[in-house]
């Protein structure tokens, strides 16, 4: 125990000790409030990697050196009679400044303007902004000395919105599908019904014709003519119907004139003349390489004017009508395909009705036909498919002996071969070369035959331009006693154009041969015509026409010629 102002001088001393951290807190306290405050001045680089603080004299070296100024003496790092700044409330800087590598052409965080960038041959470029309202490129503002990149502007920006039908695509939608090029602007558009696509059509034409029931002395009428259509197709993905309707009447409102003499016309005095040609097919689809196929067809018609197998004395033509069915099959065995099919046919005419009142038979011109036909080909290219076919048919008339006593009754058919085309559209079709021929059941009778050629071609030359070839052979009845048949060969040059879309020309040229077999008669037919079709709208056509006709026979007083000059509108839809 030490003495009393000894204790007291020790208490002193401790209590001191005590209180000296409180007193170096309190000294030290503003410095460090002063050390935390940070000005835009602190943020930039000087030597030695230090930022000055308010008072700091190095604030003058920094901007001096930027500018490519002296530097201003009297550096207290460089005067060693003082001591160094201290470091106490200095924010130090680590790495290399902001935008040091990046060359000239490099990215530069600052924003600072650079040299442009140059590129190779080929490379890509960025494409600037095109045409009114686009957008310039994003300027980086400065907020308390830090860079903030400012996000690109939207692609929909400063643009009107467009309904999807006519943008195309919309962010976020499936790419909508191209629609399919209309190859005729023109055309019928037609209505559904059902699965089915139907679309109609009328013909009203009005003309003269010079010669209309081609008489060796001409008589010409004015006419009129009603031509009806129709088609339906079916759209199913398995299976197909498709039904082709087509119909004319020619109306002349004045009949011929009989001959003064009294002697009969070889035209009758009523030259009206209804048509109709129709088919309907179908096709089953009983698997991927097998089908069944089916056909109904219909067939209007009269004698053709000038033909020998017109009566004399007619006060009409007789109608004659030909109703027939197909039932067939196609069956593909990779490349190579088999069809065939049985047929049946029924022809029946109206009786003649004479100018004296009286009315005539014409049950031995009716009969019934039976047969078969087959076909083979091979796709040997895409495009180029040879086929062989043939044909085999027998005739049955209703009365055994016809007006002249001769028995009709026949069989017959053909064999042909050829090939079909389609070489990248431009030239399609098929085209066969063979042989028909026809036996009649009477002796009297010689063998109908001859060279057989068929043909439907179509070769586009150009957009605006197409040609096209038919060819047809057809053993046709007669009544001329002692005459087997006729062999009827057919060859049509048609060539199209379109002025305009709206506007097409066609030139047509047909040739004909008519050999009736059994009889000294051969005929020539020659015909050329001349179309030029306005269209107006998809449903409305305007159409005129000029035909020149002429049929040359080795048979005096049979030749004849005829000009057929015609108008007319199309109603379609």
């Amino acid at each position: 125990m030490g003495s009393g102002p000894a204790r007291g001088r020790n208490r002193r001393v401790n209590s001191f000790r005590a209180l000296l951290p409180c007193l170096v807190l309190t000294a030290l306290l503003p410095a460090l409030a002063d050390a935390q405050t940070l000005t835009p001045d602190m943020l930039r680089p000087v030597r030695g990697g230090f930022v000055s603080l308010e008072d700091s004299p190095l604030r003058k070296i920094a901007p001096a050196r930027a500018e490519g100024l002296p530097e201003p003496s009297g550096d207290p790092r460089r005067t060693p009679d003082k001591p160094a700044p201290s470091r106490i409330g200095q924010l130090p800087t680590y790495g290399t400044p902001a935008a040091n590598g990046a060359a000239d052409v490099g990215y530069d965080s600052l924003n600072r303007k650079r040299k442009k960038p140059k590129y190779y041959p080929g490379q890509a470029r960025p494409k600037p902004p095109v045409g009114p309202g686009s957008q310039p490129p994003p300027v980086a503002p400065v907020v308390s000395g830090r860079v903030r990149i400012a996000p690109p502007p939207s692609e929909f920006a400063n643009k009107t919105p467009l309904p999807p039908a006519m943008a195309g695509t919309v962010a976020g939608q499936p790419l909508r599908k191209r629609l399919k090029l209309d190859d005729d602007p023109f055309g019928a558009v037609g209505d559904y019904a059902g699965s089915f696509l139907l679309k109609g059509a009328v013909e009203l034409s009005t003309g003269y014709d010079t010669n209309p029931g081609r008489l060796a002395a001409p008589q010409g009428r004015p006419f009129y003519v009603i031509a009806p259509e129709f088609l339906a197709v079916s759209d199913w993905e398995r299976h197909a119907v498709v039904a082709d309707l087509r119909g004319s009447f020619n109306g002349y409102g004045q009949n011929l004139t009989p001959n003064a003499d009294g002697t009969p016309l070889s035209a009758p005095l009523d030259i009206d003349r209804p048509g109709f040609t129709g088919h309907i097919d179908g096709r089953l689809d009983v698997s991927r390489d097998t089908r069944l196929t089916g056909q109904g067809r219909l067939l209007v018609a009269t004698d053709n004017p000038g033909s020998p197998n017109v009566q004399a004395g007619l006060a009409r033509y007789p109608i004659y009508t030909t109703v027939g069915a197909t039932a067939g099959f196609d069956q593909n065995f990779n490349r190579l395909q088999v069809s065939g099919g049985a047929t049946v046919d029924r022809t029946d005419y109206q009786w003649s009705k004479l100018t004296d009142g009286t009315k005539s038979s014409n049950d031995d011109r009716n009969f019934t036909q039976y047969g078969g036909i087959g076909r083979v080909s091979y796709e040997v290219m895409p495009g180029l498919k040879p086929f062989g076919e043939v044909q085999a048919d027998r005739r049955v008339h209703d009365l055994y002996l016809d007006r002249n006593g001769y028995a009709r009754n026949s069989t017959g058919g053909y064999v042909k071969a050829g090939s079909s085309f389609e070489f990248s559209r431009l030239l399609t079709g098929e085209i066969a070369v063979g042989w028909a021929e026809r036996s009649y059941v009477d002796a009297r009778l010689p063998r109908l035959q001859g060279l057989l050629t068929t043909a439907s071609l179509v070769w586009t030359a150009t957009p605006l331009t197409t040609a096209k070839y038919f060819s047809d052979t057809q053993l046709v009845e007669t009544t001329l006693p002692g005459t087997a048949g006729i062999l009827v060969r057919t060859h049509t040059f048609e060539v199209g154009h379109d002025f305009r879309r709206w506007l097409t020309g066609i030139g047509k040229f047909s040739y004909g041969t008519l050999d009736y077999q059994g009889n000294i008669r051969k005929d020539q037919t020659y015909s050329v015509s001349g179309d030029l079709i306005y269209k107006m709208n998809r449903n409305i056509w305007l159409k005129g026409t000029l035909r020149r006709d002429w049929l040359e026979s080795n048979v005096p007083g049979s030749s004849t010629n005829s000009t057929v000059v015609m108008l007319g509108v199309r109603v379609q839809n």
